[in-house]
Order: C-alpha cells, then sequence, then structure tokens
C-alpha cells in the first residue's frame, strides 16, 4: 500500500479505549488514507480471562477495542471489507475465525455490545457505519466499492442509504463467522445454512453463567431484607425467627433463581409457551413446589403458599431477563413481554411476601 499519510486511523492513545488493552495489535500498515493497526490472530491467556470474565458479567460494560479500521491478515486495495461491533469478546472470536483470511475489518462504535442487540439499541446503523467508513478514508484504501456486514446487523442498516452515502454496496454475510471465508469464495452467496439462526443446548448454556451474575447482584438486597422481614412474627420480630425463617425465604429465591435462569433456558424448547415469561412460571411452578414440599415440615401453610409465589415469580423474571440474549425474539418484542408480565410477577411476589410475612403468626 501507499504510503502518503502516517496519520493512524486508529487512535490508540485515547484513554478512554484502555488502549492498553489492545495487546492484539502488533503492528501498523500504511495506507493513501494513514496508518491502519495490524491485528494478531493468536488468542491469548490474557484473552481467555476476559472471556471468562464478562461470561460471568465482569466488566463487561467496558470490554471493547477502539473502534475504526484493522489490517486482518495481508489485505491490499482488493481485499474485502468487512464491519463488525467493537465488542471485544466478538472480536476475539473474528482474529481467531478470520486466521489465513485478507480483510479489512471496521469496528463500530457500538458501545461495547454486540451485532445483534447494538442492532436493535440503533449503535450498529446507518449512520454510525457511514460515518465510521468516512473516517476510516476507505474509499482511499479499496478498489473495489463493496462492504460485507454481519447478518444479525441488518435490522439496523439500510443498504440504499449505505449506498447513497458512500458509494459501496452493501452485502449482507453469514450469520457465523467461520462462514466467511465460504461466502466469500462463493462470490459472496450464503447458503440456506449460511442464514439459520441456531440456539441449540451448547449456546444456551453458555449464556447462563451471566444471567446468574445478574441474579446474584439482586440477591445483596433481597436476601438480607428477606431475612430481616422473616422475623415478623408474634413476638413482633424475633432474631431467631429471623434466622429460621431468613433460610426458608433465601431457599425460594434461591429456587427461583435455578429455575428462571437454568432450567428454563435448558429445557427451552419443550417447556410450555410462548413467552419466556410463561415457560418461566412453569419451571418455576414445578421447582419452588417440589421444593415446598420436601420443606413442608418446617412451614406451615401460609408460608408454604408465599414460598411457591415468590419463588415463581423469580423464576418468571429471571426467565424474561434470558430473553434479551436470545435471538428468538426482537427488541421490541422483548419490551412488549416486559410490560405485560412485569406487574405480574411483581403482583405474584407481593402476594407471596404477605403470605410469607403473615405465616409468622401461625407458627
Amino acid at each position: 500500500m501507499a504510503d502518503s499519510d502516517s496519520a493512524p486511523l486508529v487512535d490508540l492513545r485515547e484513554s478512554r479505549w484502555e488502549p492498553h488493552k489492545q495487546t492484539f495489535v502488533t503492528g501498523s500498515v500504511e495506507t493513501p488514507a494513514g496508518s491502519v493497526p495490524i491485528v494478531s490472530h493468536e488468542i491469548t491467556s490474557g484473552d481467555r480471562l476476559g472471556t471468562f470474565s464478562v461470561r460471568l458479567g465482569i466488566g463487561r460494560d467496558s470490554y471493547t477495542v477502539v473502534p475504526g479500521l484493522y489490517s486482518f491478515g495481508s489485505p491490499d486495495e482488493h481485499s474485502p471489507l468487512v464491519a463488525t461491533c467493537n465488542y471485544k469478546l466478538t472480536f476475539d472470536l473474528l482474529r481467531r475465525e478470520w486466521k489465513g483470511l485478507d480483510l479489512w475489518v471496521l469496528a463500530l462504535d457500538t458501545k461495547g455490545i454486540n451485532v445483534w442487540c447494538a442492532a436493535g439499541k440503533g449503535t450498529f446503523g446507518t449512520q454510525e457505519l457511514l460515518s465510521r467508513m468516512g473516517k476510516a478514508g476507505v474509499d482511499r484504501i479499496v478498489a473495489h466499492r463493496e462492504v460485507v456486514l454481519p447478518q444479525l446487523g441488518a435490522s439496523g442498516v439500510n443498504a440504499h442509504e449505505v449506498r447513497k452515502g458512500s458509494g459501496f454496496r452493501v452485502f449482507y454475510g453469514p450469520v457465523r463467522a467461520d462462514d466467511l471465508k465460504t461466502y466469500l469464495d462463493a462470490g459472496k452467496k450464503a447458503t440456506p445454512a449460511m442464514r439459520r439462526v441456531t440456539f441449540t443446548t451448547v449456546e444456551r448454556l453458555i449464556l447462563i453463567p451471566v444471567e446468574l451474575s445478574l441474579l446474584f447482584k439482586y440477591s445483596l438486597w433481597i436476601l438480607p431484607a428477606g431475612f430481616a422481614l422473616s422475623g415478623i412474627s408474634k413476638e413482633i420480630w424475633s432474631p431467631e425467627a429471623a434466622w429460621a425463617r431468613g433460610w426458608l425465604f433465601a431457599a425460594s429465591v434461591g429456587a427461583g433463581a435455578f429455575a428462571g435462569a437454568f432450567l428454563t433456558p435448558l429445557l427451552l424448547p419443550w417447556l410450555p409457551g410462548k413467552s419466556f415469561s410463561v415457560r418461566g412460571i412453569f419451571a418455576g411452578l414445578a421447582t419452588t413446589v417440589g421444593a415446598a414440599l420436601l420443606l413442608s415440615g418446617s412451614m406451615v401453610i401460609l408460608e408454604r403458599t408465599g414460598f411457591v409465589l415468590m419463588g415463581t415469580a423469580v423464576a418468571s423474571f429471571a426467565a424474561m431477563n434470558f430473553t434479551g440474549a436470545t435471538p428468538i425474539t426482537s427488541p421490541t418484542g422483548v419490551e412488549k413481554e416486559m410490560r405485560r408480565f412485569l406487574p405480574v410477577q411483581l403482583m405474584a411476589a407481593a402476594a407471596g411476601l404477605i403470605a410469607w410475612i403473615g405465616g409468622g403468626f401461625f407458627r
């Protein structure tokens, strides 16, 4: 490539992007529009630790790469231009899967959100794509006028406006990164299998830890409050009752979390109901009724009723929360389900809590 301008197209010095974490950049290649970082395809132990952490919900909001143009392999002016998000989990996956390919990869500023969610939120969108292409000067780097987008980003990008605003024709690539080489070799033709979105048991299980981590944050204030309320009894408030009944309260919440965040994703295709909230109710009822029967000797009937209602409400909420992690529903579908079922879950939790507190007077 020519060396007429050495200005960096990706400013790794910007402190807000934590450049010390861009350890995958091994150098730069000069282009007519400026220098472009060269990306290593080696996945290091630090990358794996980062993946493990965000899977647990730790540091997920700041797990980003600097937006801009990157060099994968040894691209030239005829190499494909591919756009993606700036979520590092996705970027690391592309580094691993696209080893051996010569590509210009344009990372949009999606605020560290994956392509599917960012397209729904509008950050993986037409204006961001046009803006990032303009800043990178891709029209000076590649001789063609084509840009390949991930299929899951299609809902956020208007191909006609991109063509009108940049002169580049948009191609929607395959769903999965490992199909890109076959797609490009076939002249940007995708097979039906490349267009199919899967959500297998393994893909669902991978998402469970981050769902459990979100519930753990709620539990930090729910459980102390539950122990305190469990102390309400015929003696007005008893520390012995708070301790003894508090563990049963925690068991109800734990059973609901297990049903909603683990059993519902695991058994998703087989649970009745269309919405995740309803599937969570079925999983929650089965789990909490079973647990209440096992613990029936420790609870009066009013407490057992509260146990089941509170746990089922937690299960339905956790299952509804899982909706946002799946490719099954759209962002509007998620919002519709929340408006419909959040009041139901709150009423069930409130009724269960009243029954639970009332049970303390009948022991």
